[in-house]
């Protein structure tokens, strides 16, 4: 209920254990996207949810929390996403810059797919 204020929600009826949000107004307003959404939760030590599925939601986001989630990890994941939410208003671009404090640093997903670098070791 708390994400509806500021995610579009997708489908607006009673689901089992997910649901689905959409991005697509924070991209049109901001430039953010799903997947700039999905790397800022990685700094902030979460887990990213599922991306762009389904297919026919623009900029989908698949919210499947687990049954072992409580209440507060559940709440905890929501100041997130609100928190994610008011920095696409005020800096997008740290958004896109995402993720910082990781091991692995946000890669060039283009030029990973053009020029892989692929090595195979024998033991």
């Amino acid at each position: 209920e708390r994400l509806k204020t500021t995610y579009h929600l997708a489908y607006d009826s009673t689901c089992m254990h997910e649901f689905v949000l959409s991005a697509e107004t924070m991209k049109e307003e901001f430039g953010v996207t799903a997947l700039d959404i999905a790397k800022a939760l990685l700094d902030r030590g979460i887990h990213p949810m599922t991306i762009y599925f389904p297919l026919i939601v623009h900029e989908a986001m698949m919210i499947e929390p687990t049954e072992t989630e409580s209440k507060q990890t559940l709440d905890h994941f929501v100041d997130v996403m609100l928190e994610i939410y008011k920095k696409a208003a005020e800096n997008p671009e740290e958004l896109k810059s995402a993720p910082v404090f990781t091991p692995v640093k946000r890669i060039d997903e283009v030029q990973a797919a053009k020029q892989p670098v692929l090595r195979w070791i024998s033991e």
